[in-house]
């Protein structure tokens, strides 16, 4: 999908740390945040942050709107950090994990 055609040109990650990290709480936020409209990529994740969301706007204010208005206003966010992404390359040619990455994973280690 071409995002600037669609009226949505600007690109952020926003990472999201969730408390309590109950399942239950992580998979209502889950569902919750993959609905959004502003929402086009979400990746549950290990470390500081649970998820980091990938959404596309139409300008800064619309980053600034999605976590003050909609993130921040959740009671189970404890924290947020913004990312703007510049350029979003994307490989179009993805290769199967076939026997040839098998071989080369082997003889790396």
């Amino acid at each position: 999908m071409d995002l600037e055609a669609a009226g949505r040109a600007v690109q952020a990650l926003i990472s999201v740390r969730i408390r309590p990290p109950a399942r239950p709480v992580i998979e209502e936020f889950r569902e919750w945040a993959a609905q959004l409209p502003e929402t086009i990529g979400l990746f549950v994740t290990s470390g500081a942050y649970d998820f980091v969301i990938h959404i596309a706007v139409p300008d800064v204010n619309g980053v600034y709107a999605f976590v003050i208005d909609r993130l921040t206003e959740r009671r189970e966010v404890a924290d947020v950090q913004t990312s703007m992404a510049y350029e979003h390359v994307r490989s179009h040619d993805i290769e199967p994990a076939g026997d040839d990455h098998r071989r080369k994973a082997s003889r790396s280690r």
